[in-house]
Formats: structure tokens, sequence, C-alpha cells
């Protein structure tokens, strides 16, 4: 490090007042105390449920409670992880989940579903929601919508650049946290389903088996790990970061060892403080990170090797483990020396106490950081009638703070000669004086009104009400009728557009609303074939939007509103939350329709997206009688669900031609081979740069048109890699099962996903 002047030295230690938030990760207790003995500002952790960490050790009920009274008397915070998608019938247990914390002075909860958003607003008044990377936030229309809603903080997505970060902060003018170091996605977070998918493991659900980091072929290449991020680290980033006025930087590693979260914190802590310290005297210049410090970032816990995540680059070759994922081990010798200094001897907040003992009058004991003050009174002092208590006495007793968060620097006796007070009302005098000197950290006025607004738990949002609904299914006989049941095609490819207007002027196929991706429109001759859809009566068209939107977003809004005036299309298939934001801003008149990557896993969140949009397609992870559930308890009268073709497991803002090598920039499939020679096909969208990873095999629930087992009144067949020959013979064949005939599809690859199966 570059020689700093000793006075400036001196007042790094007080130069961390008032900057960017150090946010560290907790899976247990002892990670808890250790990071905030190492300088961090607040904690977040997961409970014994609806946590993306389900593996990790997590907190009890009591433990949580403890965290909270210890983190604020060191005036701390702790922020809950609530980041999972929640089903129909857990809002009872969420609910009965959150009350404890609530009322202990839980400063935030981080979220990821809507609909659990909606519901801990408005049944956990004055409780901060801060919403969670897996929401996949990706610019200011989605973080003023979310903040519109509620939302005082947005944790957006961590392929952002910092650039894409300053406007979204200034735009949407809300806190804005950011990770800085630990493990990637090479998905955006929330949008894989790489894992559900392939073992049943999903990570909306904090399961995720992370098989990002299993080998794969790319083409015919050799075995390598394509999807294996770099771990972050940016130390050498703190000060555009902290210029930048992001308010909170965040750590990963709810599921390492509490001397990482320890030794982690008091590295950034230092720098930040360092910079800090610099800036207040002119000297940024000076900042510099020693080789030391790096070694030990390394040495804590290291993947491999490290990048510095997107804040300065899209994608590249050099963000990934191209050789190896391994977890290459930590330093022994650093986590003792870690664990010694931090954890094994916590912080403590550091008082000073003046005790007054005047015979035949209460004693009085104050006690004060310098800042707060408070002053307790105990029982009369007594006259001494044999031995009188010692001033030493007194102190010994007074400064004995085992048990609490308070060590004693400081202890000021006043007392009359010849008086007595017996051990155990000295050691109350003490326990009362700092448990009143605690309160005064744990809740202030708003949290000690804190009371949950009632919920009634009688309604469809418990078990036994999914039981009746699923009983009453089984003589239902609303379902639609065959003839009701209504076919949309969404296609990928022109050849695929022109083969569903050739088989609907044919009329030997029916699709009545045609989905386009937008790409597709930069072809003029593709508008023409809009033309020749509805002359076959085919009906409306509508353009599916991108899976990710970012800087591009107006420009992509205002090319569909300029299509929909012109008539060419009648609305629009949004798949993310900045899109849905971007159109309403924008007051679009077309139709709006959300994809099932913006999750309706619950009525609630129905309840939200229906504001905005006139139909949400149905996620993919729910199980048959799961959906059926959703349906009857949202009252959803059009159910849609996708029920062929390939879904996207992945979205990514890697890009697989770079990694490989042969970047073209001209969109289009490559394959991705697993060890057991199950291909993927890999899209590279160019336009939006992102890649999009599908499933080996089409999805198809044809059987739920073949049996009627299911109220489906639009079913979606999605054409990606499919041929021009095989997008014509699906729709013939889907065609076939709407008219009432039973057949056997043509196809022997499929997978019914998660229809009969579900997630955790």
């Amino acid at each position: 490090m570059k020689e700093v002047p000793q006075a400036l030295q001196i007042r790094i230690i007080e130069a961390a007042m008032n900057q960017t938030e150090l946010l560290a990760p907790a899976g247990n207790y002892e990670a808890l105390t250790g990071a905030l003995s190492a300088g961090a500002d607040a904690i977040y952790l997961g409970g014994s449920a609806f946590g993306a960490r389900a593996y990790a050790d997590n907190f009890s009920q009591e433990e949580i409670c403890e965290g909270i009274r210890y983190a604020h008397t060191l005036q701390k915070k702790i922020y809950l992880t609530v980041n999972t998608l929640v089903k129909e019938w857990e809002f009872p247990a969420l609910y009965q989940f959150l009350i404890p914390f609530y009322e202990a002075g839980l400063d935030a909860v981080i979220v990821q579903d809507l609909g659990a958003f909606l519901f801990i607003r408005d049944h956990f008044p004055g409780l901060s929601l801060h919403v969670s990377t897996q929401m996949t936030i990706t610019g200011p229309f989605g973080a003023k919508l979310l903040k519109s809603l509620g939302a005082s903080r947005i944790v957006p997505a961590r392929e952002l650049s910092l650039l894409e970060i300053i406007t979204m902060k200034r735009t949407a003018d809300i806190e804005v946290e950011t990770f800085i170091h630990g493990a990637m996605c090479y998905c955006y977070s929330g949008q894989c389903l790489f894992s559900s998918i392939l073992g049943g493991r999903s990570g909306n659900r904090g399961r995720c088996a992370q098989p990002c980091r299993l080998p794969y072929h790319v083409e015919d290449g050799r075995e390598e790990y394509p999807l294996s991020m770099k771990d972050m680290c940016t130390i050498h980033l703190i000060p555009k970061l902290m210029d930048a006025g992001i308010d909170s930087f965040k750590i990963e590693g709810r599921m390492k060892k509490p001397e990482y979260a320890a030794g982690v914190t008091a590295i950034y802590r230092k720098y930040m403080n360092l910079y800090t310290a610099l800036k207040q005297e002119g000297k940024e210049a000076l900042y510099a990170v020693s080789a030391e410090d790096i070694q030990k970032l390394k040495s804590l816990y290291l993947r491999s090797s490290l990048s510095e995540g997107y804040y300065e680059k899209h994608n590249g070759r050099d963000m990934i483990t191209i050789s190896s994922p391994s977890y290459n081990g930590a330093d022994e010798s650093l986590l003792q020396a870690v664990r010694k200094q931090y954890i094994e001897k916590p912080v403590r907040k550091e008082v000073s106490l003046s005790a007054v003992f005047h015979a035949g009058e209460q004693a009085v004991l104050t006690v004060t950081d310098g800042i707060t003050t408070t002053a307790v009174k105990g029982d009369i002092v007594d006259k001494a009638k044999n031995r009188p208590l010692s001033e030493e006495q007194v102190v010994e007793q007074l400064r004995k703070c085992g048990g609490t968060f308070f060590t004693v620097a400081d202890v000021q006796i006043t007392m009359d000669p010849d008086i007595f007070m017996p051990v155990s009302r000295l050691n109350q005098l003490r326990r009362d004086a700092l448990k009143a000197f605690e309160s005064l950290f744990l809740w202030d006025d708003a949290v000690k009104e804190r009371h949950p607004l009632p919920f009634e738990e009688g309604s469809l949002s418990d078990r036994a009400a999914v039981q009746k609904v699923q009983s009453v299914r089984k003589e239902q006989e609303a379902l639609p009728s065959l003839k009701g049941t209504q076919l949309h095609v969404l296609v990928t490819q022109k050849e695929q557009l022109q083969a569903v207007c050739h088989t609907c002027l044919e009329k030997r196929g029916e699709a009545a609303r045609l989905y386009v991706e937008l790409a597709l429109t930069k072809d003029p001759s593709v508008t023409e074939l809009f033309s020749l859809y509805r002359q076959a009566g085919g009906g409306e068209v509508y353009l599916a939007l991108p899976y990710v939107s970012r800087q591009t977003c107006d420009s992509e809004c205002r090319q569909l509103i300029e299509l929909t005036t012109q008539g060419f299309i009648d609305g629009c298939l949004v798949r993310n939350m900045e899109m849905l934001s971007c159109l309403l801003e924008m007051n679009y008149t077309g139709h709006i329709v959300t994809d099932s990557g913006i999750y309706v896993w619950n009525s609630r969140s129905f309840a939200v997206l229906q504001k905005y949009a006139e139909e949400s397609y149905l996620p993919i992870e729910l199980n048959g009688k799961e959906l059926y559930t959703l349906i009857q308890n949202a009252d959803i009268r059009r159910p849609s669900l996708q029920i062929y073709g390939r879904f996207p497991m992945m979205v990514s803002a890697g890009c697989l031609q770079k990694t490989s090598g042969k970047c073209t920039h001209v969109p289009g499939y490559l394959t991705l081979t697993d060890r057991y020679r199950k291909t993927f096909p890999v899209y590279h969208e160019c336009s939006s740069c992102y890649n999009i990873l599908y499933n080996s095999v089409p999805l198809s629930l044809h059987t739920l048109l073949m049996n009627r087992t299911f109220p489906v009144s639009v079913g979606r067949l999605d054409f990606t890699t499919e041929t021009a020959g095989e997008t014509e013979k699906v729709l013939l064949y889907f065609t076939a099962l709407v008219r009432g005939e039973k057949k056997q599809p043509f196809y022997q690859d499929f997978t019914t996903g998660h229809y009969k199966r579900g997630v955790e």
C-alpha cells in the first residue's frame, strides 16, 4: 500500500460514519456475531423457511430475535430473506413465521414473490420491503413500479453495469443494494429452471443443485465448464462504487463459514473506511489495495479465481472458470486468526457507569455510551451494621456484564461511608440498568407499536381448503369443452411463421392467436405475413418481447407502439418487470399478456398483475393440483398454459459464443452437451445480447387435451428449434386434439415438466 500520513491513518477509524452500508451474510449465529464484530453495518439471514438458501444452517426463531437485539444494541440492522416463491396454501405459515421477528424490531425483509411482497406490506405495516435480486429488476422502470407498490430498496440483477445502476438509482429515486463479493450465478437470478427441471431442486425455492458448475461440451469442443462463473471481488472498485451512490454493498455467502463472513467483511470495512478518509482529505489517488489483503480474500474462500463481475463488462470468457469450478480450499491458519479476532471475542457495546449510593435513599445507576444515557433507581441503601461496602466491591460487581451485549469501560462511584447493600441487589441494579439502556436501542416509538394486522386463515389459502378444492375437482363438470379450448402459437423463426400461416390458410390447423418474437420484425416481409395470417382467419397477432430488457427497453417499447398504431399487431407478451413498467409509463394501448417467467404462484401475485395485464401465463414449476387450486383461488377465467415446446431453463448475460471463442454477432443456435449426452440448444439473442438455454426435449402436455384433466382455456405451442415441417406437424396434431381426436403424438422425446411432480 502507498504511504499514507499517520494523521490520516488515525482518522480512518472515524471515517465510517454516514457512508455506504456494508451488508454481510450470516448462515448461523456465529457468522452474525463475527460479521458485526468485523465491521458490518447490517446482516442478512434466513430463518427456518421461505429463504433462498434451504441448505444453509439458517436460524431458529430464538436466534433471529436474539440477533435483532444484539445488532440493534450495536446500532446495526438485520434483514430477513423471504426470497422464494410462495405457494397458495403457504400464506398462513408465512404470517406466523414473520410475527415474532416483526414484533422484535426486524429492520427489513428481502422478497422475491410479488404476492408475498403485497401480503407483507398489508399485514406488517412499517416493515421495510427490499426487492430481492431474484425478482430480476434490470432498470429504472421496474424499480419505479416496485417503489410504487411499497419497496424501499431494490437489489437489482447482478448483471447490470455501474452506469445502469446509477441510472436506476437516480431515475427511480430509491435505495439500491448491489453485490460486491462472492459467488456469481450464470443465469439472471430468478430466471433459472435448470436445476428444477433436471433434478426437481428449484432455485426459486432455495434448493439449487448448481448444474452450472458441471462440465459440458460446447458444440463439438472439448469438455469444459462454460457456465461456471468466477467469484466476484470488487475491492479495487470500491472508490467507483462508493462514488456512484450505491446505498448498500452486499457480500454473498450465507452458505459459507463464519470465518469467511467475518474475514471478508473486515477487509471491505477497512478499504471503505480508507477511501472515505482519503476523500475527506482530497487524496483519493492514494487509494490502493495491498497484495496481502488480496491474498487474504483468496485464502478465505476461492472457487478458482476472481473477477470484478459485470460492473464494467457485459460478458466475457475471462469471467468464466473454464478449466475447473471447484472450491480450492481455504488457509486454515487465516481462518483460525479470523475466528480468534472476531468470533471468539464478539464486539460489545462499550459503556460507562456512574453510581450513587446514599444511606436511606434509593441507589441510582446511570449508563451512557457518550451519546445516549439512561438512569435506573434501585433499592434503598442501608446503613452498615458490621462490614461496610467498599468502593472496590461495588466496582467489581458493576463491571460484571457477562451474558449481555455490553462491556464496561469506566465506573464512577459516589457513595457515603459505612453503607451496605447485598451483592444480589447490586447485581439486580446493574441488570436493570443495562436492560433499560438496551431497550433504548431495540425499539423506537414506531416499533413499540408494531402489531401485525389480522389475517384470516379460513380462506382457500390453507391446506384444508386446498384439499377441498382438489376433491371438488373430481366432480367438476364445468371444465371448458374441447371446442372452447384455444390454441395460441409462438414462433421464433420466419419459417415457422410461414408454416403456421399456410396451415391456417388451408384450414387444417387452428391458431387463435399468434405470438412473434420482436427480433423477427426487423425483416419487413414478416409484417406481410401478419396479414396473411389474418386472412386465414387466424385472429390476433402479438409480439413476444425480450426475456430481459435493459437499456434498449424504451426503444423496444416505441417500436411496439408504432407497430400497434399501424395496425400490424394487437398486443404483446411481456416477460419482465422492466418492460411491463415501461409500457405502462408510455401509456401503451394494446393488449398486455405476461409470460410464465413473471411468476404467478399464488392468487395474490395474480391479483397484482391483473391490474396491469389482461392475461398471465401460469408457471411451469407448479404441479397440476397446485395449478388447479391457483385457478380456483384467483378466479382465473381464462387459464393460459404453455402445453408444448422447449422452455428457457436459463437466460444469461453470458455468451457461449464468446466463451468458446466463436462470437459472430449473428443470432442463432449452438449446442451444449452434458455428461449424459443430453443436448441443450442455446440461442444467442444478439439484439438484446443474452443467451437462452432451452431444455433438451420439448414440454408436451397433450394428455391434458386428450383426457380433459385440466381446465385449459388457452394452450400455447412454442416453436424454437423446430423446422417448418415440424412446426406444421405439431400444430396439426394439437388441432386434432382440440377437435376431439384422441391419439398419441408422433414425437417420442418429450417431458411433462413439473405437471405431475412439482417442486418442494
